[in-house]
């Protein structure tokens, strides 16, 4: 037997990477002599970057940029060869960097996202892949083109700081000092939201509030979304709000794809592309998957949805162990999983589920094992 081990972390209690060691002790146990390989996966959210560079065997840059308020933060992003990298924009232009008493999207910049994506090109990077949730700044993502040469003129031709206030200021757009080198670099951007730049369903109106933006603010970043929005289509015959995505990450969506020509993708196909998840599944007999919790959303650009459809499309069966299953968990079948087993085995409080996590995981995954064992068993009796 070869078996593949390709889950998603358990949020707040086991790693990716976690999960592989799990499932090849407990495989170990039940089979004896089997061969067993892991990757650790992410949907494009918060950790894509450790376990990209994990599965690729890469390296951790750590580069000091501007924070979501401006102040002077440690950032990072992942080296996976001499071509690619893969950066997070949340980890210079997140929500968890900026206390909550200070949340407040209107002062907020992703100008520290443009430094990550600056020091990539200073490295000779020219395939660079960008993951976009999670961010503390509705700034329709000028900070990150200002850090890359794009100049954001209020009415004196002043240039603007980028940060979500300044967005009703916008006078013109000088595109003429963007770093050449985007021109010779592939951008892709890793996202799943399909939200407009402005609108009922824009940036500012799903997003804002959880960024701390109260109705009053939520109205006045909308009017600057629109100007800036209008700005774009006079200047660059662009609409922001037929961009799919383009107010994904507060509006960095839009600038993405508008300045530096960005292509916007999956958040699972792209990690499952970066770690070349496809040539894996060569020679494999079973792929091992899972999530914390299992419901209908993890049919929609989740790790299990991705890994399973990919699976399928190889002739490959996988089946999911998860912490626990919700509404509609079933709905995963479609996506090419074959069965589910929860890693809980008995009525909990959630903090006990966690505090516990390796030890029911482990139990579960020997369990499930065991089952595949007997499967195995019963096909030789029927042959």
């Amino acid at each position: 037997m070869k078996f593949l081990f390709a889950s998603d972390s358990f949020k707040g209690s086991l790693t990716s990477e976690q999960t592989v060691r799990l499932l090849s002790r407990a495989a170990a146990e039940v089979f004896g002599e089997c061969e067993t390989s892991g990757v650790p996966v992410s949907d494009g959210g918060e950790g894509t970057v450790e376990a990209v560079v994990a599965a690729e065997n890469g390296e951790i840059i750590h580069v000091p940029v501007s924070g979501p308020l401006s102040e002077q933060i440690e950032a990072f992003y992942g080296r996976l060869d001499d071509h690619r990298a893969v950066i997070e924009m949340a980890a210079a232009s997140g929500l968890p960097l900026v206390p909550r008493e200070l949340r407040n999207p209107l002062y907020t910049t992703t100008y520290g996202t443009g430094q990550l994506i600056k020091d990539a090109l200073d490295r000779g990077f020219d395939d660079i892949s960008i993951a976009i949730g999670g961010s503390a700044t509705n700034d329709g993502g000028i900070g990150c083109a200002r850090a890359l040469g794009v100049k954001f003129l209020d009415a004196n031709g002043n240039e603007l700081a980028g940060v979500g206030a300044d967005l009703e200021k916008i006078r013109t757009i000088d595109v003429s000092g963007l770093d050449p080198r985007i021109g010779n670099t592939k951008i892709t951007v890793m996202c799943d939201v399909t939200n407009p730049l402005t609108g009922k369903d824009g940036a500012t109106y799903t997003f804002g509030a959880q960024k701390g933006a109260t109705p009053e603010i939520q109205d006045r970043l909308e009017a600057g979304m629109i100007n800036y929005r209008d700005l774009i289509i006079r200047q660059f015959g662009i609409d922001p709000d037929q961009i799919r995505g383009g107010g994904a990450a507060g509006g960095l969506g839009t600038a993405l794809m508008v300045f530096l020509n960005g292509e916007m993708k999956s958040g699972i196909e792209t990690v499952l592309d970066l770690i070349k998840f496809d040539e894996r599944l060569e020679g494999v007999d079973l792929v091992v998957t899972g999530e914390g919790r299992t419901d209908w959303q993890s049919c929609f650009g989740k790790v299990m949805q991705g890994v399973g459809e990919h699976c399928r499309r190889k002739g490959v069966p996988a089946i999911g162990l998860s912490g626990g299953l919700g509404k509609d968990a079933e709905k995963i079948f479609d996506c090419g999983i074959e069965s589910l087993i929860t890693s809980v085995d008995a009525p909990m409080p959630l903090e006990d589920a966690i505090e516990r996590a390796e030890e029911l995981y482990y139990k579960a995954a020997v369990r499930m094992f065991r089952f595949i064992r007997t499967g195995m068993n019963i096909g030789r009796k029927l042959q």
